[in-house]
């Protein structure tokens, strides 16, 4: 059966009540598993581990079958004085200052990494992916998350595997919600792309905290996923990998997550 991956972007205290519902809903429709993607300090305000109410949420869901994906650390970059005006262009108007690991050094990247790993080790059991924020990863930044030894990451277009360098070609459907022009955009677009990837191997619905509170928003992205679960299983990015893998290499993944 072909696959598809749910994602829960920006999870953390700050948007634990609308990831809460996302969730919930989700699972009326038949989904019972899905990545989050967890932010350990959102912006510098909400660190997780010192957040009891969140650290139990999120470890029930693990239980359940929820893979935990990290996604950054503070996930916000500031605007610099040297930078260009296609940086500013990605990095501002593109992803409104979103793009953490955009052009991080190696250094300071293995830092928040280990950092963001600390801060969630309260889960009990290793994370094996790693998504930057906005899907911008830099050279520098990507090396590092090779470095510190994480299995996967995502980008919008692919899902890349480090061990023997797999890459899935797949498209996520995303929404972007931050002005009307961009909702109307988005909902015209998520349209045309589930048609053109019905018949893909993979399908990955990328859903952020704003997109359930958006009526024309959620109601595509619950269209298109019971439209999907006709003749899609839906798993997280880190069983998908597991399955796709040579049986060699899937040693580093746990069975049935």
């Amino acid at each position: 059966m072909r696959a598809l991956v749910v994602s829960v972007h920006d999870v953390s205290p700050l948007t634990q009540a609308s990831c809460d519902k996302i969730v919930q809903e989700l699972r009326g429709l038949g989904i019972g598993t899905a990545s989050l993607l967890v932010i350990p300090n959102h912006h510098g305000k909400a660190p997780v581990n010192t957040d009891p109410g969140f650290k139990e949420w999120m470890t029930n869901l693990v239980r359940q079958g929820y893979e935990p994906v990290l996604h950054g650390y503070y996930h916000a970059r500031s605007a610099k004085p040297t930078d260009t005006r296609v940086t500013r262009f990605t990095t501002q108007f593109y992803t409104a200052g979103e793009g953490e690991f955009f052009d991080l050094g190696r250094e300071e990247a293995v830092e928040r990494l280990h950092r963001g790993m600390d801060d969630l080790a309260f889960l009990g059991r290793k994370i094996y992916g790693f998504v930057a924020p906005a899907w911008l990863l830099g050279y520098e930044a990507e090396a590092a998350v090779r470095k510190v030894g994480f299995s996967y990451i995502t980008n919008v277009g692919s899902v890349k595997v480090f061990d023997g360098v797999h890459r899935y070609a797949s498209r996520s459907l995303v929404w972007s919600t931050r002005a009307p022009w961009r909702r109307i955009v988005s909902l015209a677009w998520n349209q045309r792309l589930a048609s053109r990837l019905h018949e893909k191997p993979l399908l990955r619905i990328g859903i952020h905290p704003a997109d359930c509170e958006i009526p024309a928003v959620w109601s595509q992205v619950k269209s298109i996923i019971t439209a999907a679960l006709q003749d899609r299983q839906p798993l997280s990015y880190e069983k998908f990998v597991a399955d796709h893998l040579e049986p060699a290499h899937n040693a580093q993944l746990p069975n049935g997550c």
